[in-house]
């Protein structure tokens, strides 16, 4: 089958996690609005979408396969993952995948309200000194919580500490590679003080960078560079280590 992949063409957003798992099964998709950028005519298929389909998605990332609009980005994971070979074997696999993805994109929502406590429709000047606090809080407690849990499942995996679900890559493990890629890239400082407590998300993310076509397409022009666009955002002034 071949795909359509519906998202924002200059920032990687939620749109990458989708991406990366279309990427590493070499599927067939078409980056819609990326494809007709210049012309804004992909945007403009996207949002007519949004308005006159069926079941009309709220907000993208959305894909369409075949005659099917889905919208979520956990659950065209779920329903990619089968399609793709990247998720679990049996039933409480896939669920336990999806649960875990559903985790995820919690966490990426607090990211994204790390530099937007108050509201998405405000510039981030607008809300510089929340978005100081938010940041300060979100270093100290939350990513170490989330982090730590997700080290926690990785290690204790039944079928070996190689994989979040199971004994062979998922759409979650490319997940938690693009989780550690942007903390990186939004929280340097607190990234390098604080990584090597999560050593076997450390080796997952290195070995997922280094299979090959994730390596040719991070070194490829369909890789959206970080900016201050997107989820993850770098401001030096919220990098910091107030404990």
């Amino acid at each position: 089958m071949s795909y359509e992949l519906y998202y924002w063409p200059t920032i990687q957003g939620r749109g990458e996690f989708i991406r990366l798992a279309l990427e590493e099964a070499d599927a067939k998709y078409i980056d819609v609005a990326r494809r007709a950028e210049s012309s804004g005519m992909g945007v403009r298929a996207m949002l007519r979408l949004m308005d006159n389909s069926e079941y009309p998605p709220f907000a993208p990332p959305f894909l369409k396969a075949g005659d099917l609009v889905i919208a979520q980005t956990a659950h065209i994971l779920q329903f990619l993952g089968p399609l793709l070979d990247l998720a679990g074997d049996d039933e409480t696999s896939r669920i336990w995948a999806h649960q875990l993805q559903l985790t995820i994109s919690d966490f990426v929502t607090e990211v994204h309200d790390s530099h937007h406590p108050i509201s998405g429709n405000l510039y981030y000047k607008d809300q510089k000194p929340e978005a100081q606090k938010r940041a300060a809080d979100f270093i100290q407690a939350r990513l170490p919580k989330f982090l730590g849990y997700f080290e926690r499942i990785m290690k204790s995996n039944p079928h070996g500490d190689q994989f979040m679900v199971g004994a062979r890559l998922s759409y979650v493990d490319l997940a938690i590679f693009q989780i550690i890629e942007g903390l990186r890239y939004a929280f340097p400082r607190a990234m390098k003080k604080s990584e090597s407590n999560y050593p076997h998300l450390l080796d997952l993310h290195h070995r997922v960078s280094v299979r090959p076509r994730i390596a040719r397409y991070l070194k490829s022009a369909r890789r959206v560079p970080f900016s201050k666009q997107g989820i993850f955002r770098h401001y030096k002034e919220l990098d910091v280590d107030r404990s």
